[in-house]
């Protein structure tokens, strides 16, 4: 996920943009993010008990 981040801040500061690029680290990213959260436990999991 750092390497999409990073990949997306240089290439929003280079003279030519590459939108694929851009694209693909930020579906990397999305990907990282959704993993991360599946494995957080959710806050109302004991209100439902």
């Amino acid at each position: 996920m750092i390497l999409a981040i990073s990949v997306a801040f240089y290439e929003q500061v280079s003279e030519e943009k590459n939108i694929y690029i851009m694209i693909a680290a930020i579906v990397v990213f999305m990907f990282g993010m959704m993993q991360l959260s599946a494995k957080t436990p959710s806050k109302n999991n004991d209100k439902e008990e």
